[in-house]
C-alpha cells in the first residue's frame, strides 16, 4: 500500500527567512530523485484566502488550475517543482475555522463542544490527507507560515506535532529554518537566536530532524557542531543556507550538503542520486546572459514588487530562453496622466500592463497603451490590461470618447467591458469570479496561433468582467482581431492588432504557467519582439 511521507518546514527568529524557497528547492531535488512531490502552505491569518486581500499587504494572488486563490509562495512551489498544484496547496486559519463552524451548524458533531483540540487540529490534519489523496504524492512538503512563537500559528504547530504519532516517525520529518545574524560591531555570527528558536519549538513538542541556518556570512563547522549539541540534532543535519545571488542556486546548495540524503534515508527510500543537469543548465544560462532588454511594467502597485511577482518571473523566464537579461522599469500608472509624462515609455523596449482591479490609475494605463499602439512599441496586456486595451481602441480608433468598463464607470455610454448576467447578483467578493483553468480556441490565421502552435490551449483566469460582444463587429472592421475565444460561452480570450509588430492582450493570466526551464510562449514571444525593438 502507498504510504505518503510528510516534511514539515517551520521558521524561527524572524519572518521572511525564505522558508518558501528552501521548501521549493528541497521539492525540486526530491523530484529529481524520482519522487512525486506535492507542496502545501499553512497560513495563520484569519482570511479564508488571499483573494480579497490588498496587494500592498500580501503581494500577488496566485491562482491554481482548479481556481483556488492562494499565497504567492504557491507560485514559487509550482515554478520550482514544475507541477500544477490545487486547492489543497494553501490552507488558512480562516478556511479551517469556517469549515469547522459550518459542520457545527449542520450538526455534524452531534452536539459535542467544539474545541481547538481535537476539532481544529483534526481539520488541519484532514487537509494533509486531502492533499495526499488528491495528488497521490510520495512526499508532501508543508510550510508553516509565520514564526515559531506566534500565537496565530499554534494550532498548525500542534497539528503537525500530532502527525508524528498519526503518520509514524518514519513517515514524518521536521525541518526548522532559523536566522544566524551577523553583528557588524562584534564582527561575528551569533547562534543564540537559533538555540532559543529550537527551544521554543521543542516546548511545543516538536523535535527538529534538521536545521537550516540562513545567514549572510559562512558558518563554520565549529558553529554547526555547537548548534547540533545545544539543539540535539546530528551535526550533518545542520545545513548552511547563505544568501544567493541566483535564487536557483539554493537547490544545489542544499544538495551539496546532502539534505536530500538525510531525508531519503529517514524515509527508507532506495533512490538514485538527483539528476540536476537541467537545473545546472538553467543556472549556467542565468550566469551567461549576453543581451539586455528593458520592459516597462505599468501598474498601480509598483512600490511593492511582489504584487506582480509571477509577471516579472515570467518576463525573466522569457529572457532566459533568449540569452537576455530582462530589466523591469517600474512605472506607476498614476504618473502617466498626460502626453508629456507618457514619453518616458519611449525609452523602454516593450510595455506590459498586468492584471488589476478598480478605477485608480486606469487613465495612465490607457495612455501607456495608446503610446504602444501608435509608436509600434511591443505591448502585452493581461486581464485588466486587455480590458484597458479594448477601451483605448474604442476611444481613439472608433471615436467613442466616453467608452469604458462598467467596473470603472457603471453608467458609461459605451460599455465595451461589461459584467456577465450571471455575475450581476453576486454580492460576496471572495472566490466568486471566473477562476482557474478554461479552454480557449485559437484562430488558425492569427499571430497568436504562430506563438502557441496549437488550435486549443488551457489557461488560468481571475476576473469578473468580460468584453462586450455587441462591439465585436465594429472592432473587427477597424483592425482588431479576436484571435482566441472561450467557445462554450462565446467569450473573448485574446485580442491582437493587425499591422503592429506585437500588440496582444489576453483575458487570462499566462504568467501563472511560466517556469524557469519552460518559459510561457507568450512571454518568450513578447521578449523576442522587445529585443527586435532594441535593435531598431
Amino acid at each position: 500500500m502507498h504510504e505518503t511521507k510528510y516534511i514539515f518546514v517551520t521558521g524561527g527568529v524572524v519572518s521572511s527567512l525564505g522558508k518558501g524557497i528552501t521548501s521549493a528547492s528541497l521539492g525540486r531535488i526530491l523530484k529529481n530523485r524520482g519522487l512525486k512531490v506535492y507542496m502545501q502552505k499553512f497560513d495563520p491569518y484569519i482570511n479564508v484566502d488571499p483573494g480579497t486581500m490588498s496587494p500592498h499587504q500580501h503581494g500577488e494572488v496566485f491562482v491554481t488550475k482548479d481556481g483556488a486563490e492562494t499565497d504567492l509562495d504557491i507560485g514559487h512551489y509550482e515554478r520550482f517543482i514544475d507541477e500544477e498544484l490545487n486547492r489543497f496547496s494553501n490552507i488558512t486559519t480562516g478556511k479551517i475555522y469556517q469549515e469547522v463552524i459550518e459542520k457545527e451548524r449542520r450538526g455534524d458533531y452531534l452536539g459535542a463542544t467544539i474545541q481547538v483540540i481535537p476539532h481544529i487540529t483534526n481539520a488541519i490534519k484532514d487537509k494533509l490527507k486531502d492533499a495526499a489523496e488528491s495528488s497521490k504524492a510520495d512526499v508532501i512538503i508543508t510550510e508553516i507560515g509565520g514564526t515559531v512563537g506566534d500565537i496565530e500559528s499554534l494550532p498548525f504547530l500542534e497539528s503537525i506535532r500530532q502527525c508524528r504519532n498519526t503518520f509514524g516517525k518514519n513517515n514524518t520529518f521536521y525541518l526548522h529554518t532559523t536566522l544566524v545574524p551577523y553583528l557588524e560591531g562584534a564582527k561575528e555570527l551569533k547562534t543564540k537566536p537559533t538555540q532559543h528558536s529550537v527551544k521554543e519549538l521543542k516546548s511545543l513538542g516538536i523535535d527538529p530532524d534538521a536545521i537550516v541556518l540562513r545567514s549572510s556570512h559562512p558558518i563554520t563547522q565549529e558553529m554547526k557542531d555547537k548548534i547540533a549539541l545545544f539543539c540535539d540534532v546530528n551535526a550533518h543535519a545542520v545545513i548552511e543556507a547563505l544568501d544567493e545571488e541566483i535564487i536557483y542556486e539554493a537547490a544545489n546548495n542544499l544538495k551539496r550538503q546532502h539534505l536530500d540524503d538525510l531525508i531519503v534515508n529517514h524515509f527508507g527510500f532506495d533512490l538514485d542520486e538527483a539528476d540536476m543537469n537541467e537545473w545546472q543548465s538553467l543556472i549556467n544560462t542565468v550566469k551567461t546572459l549576453d543581451k539586455t532588454v528593458t520592459i516597462g511594467l505599468v501598474g498601480k502597485y509598483t512600490e511593492l514588487k511582489d504584487a506582480y511577482l509571477s509577471v516579472t518571473e515570467a518576463l525573466v523566464h522569457g529572457g532566459y530562453s533568449l540569452s537576455s537579461k530582462v530589466h523591469v522599469e517600474w512605472i506607476n500608472s498614476e504618473a502617466l496622466m498626460d502626453d508629456a509624462s507618457v514619453t518616458i515609455l519611449k525609452q523602454v523596449d516593450g510595455i506590459i500592463v498586468p492584471g488589476g482591479f478598480g478605477k485608480r490609475g486606469t487613465e495612465g494605463k490607457i495612455n501607456a497603451i495608446k503610446l504602444a499602439r501608435e509608436q509600434n512599441i511591443p505591448f502585452l496586456g493581461i486581464c485588466f490590461g486587455m480590458h484597458l486595451a479594448s477601451i483605448e481602441f474604442a476611444r481613439n480608433v472608433l471615436g467613442y470618447t466616453n467608452a469604458s468598463s462598467v467596473e470603472i464607470n457603471e453608467i458609461t455610454e459605451h460599455p465595451v467591458i461589461h459584467l456577465l448576467e450571471e455575475q450581476e447578483k453576486v454580492t460576496h467578493k471572495g472566490a466568486s469570479m471566473r477562476l482557474g483553468n478554461y479552454p480557449c480556441k485559437i484562430e488558425p490565421s492569427s499571430f497568436v496561433h504562430r506563438i502557441y502552435k496549437s488550435d486549443y490551449i488551457i489557461e488560468r483566469h481571475r476576473h469578473r468582467y468580460e468584453f462586450n460582444n455587441a462591439y465585436r463587429k465594429e472592432f473587427s472592421d477597424n483592425g482588431m482581431k479576436f484571435s482566441g475565444l472561450y467557445e462554450e460561452k462565446n467569450l473573448v480570450e485574446i485580442i491582437e492588432l493587425n499591422n503592429h509588430p506585437f500588440f496582444l492582450a489576453t483575458q487570462f493570466h499566462p504568467e501563472f504557467k511560466s517556469r524557469p526551464t519552460k518559459p510561457h510562449p507568450l512571454f518568450k514571444a513578447f521578449i523576442q519582439a522587445a529585443l527586435k525593438n532594441t535593435i531598431h
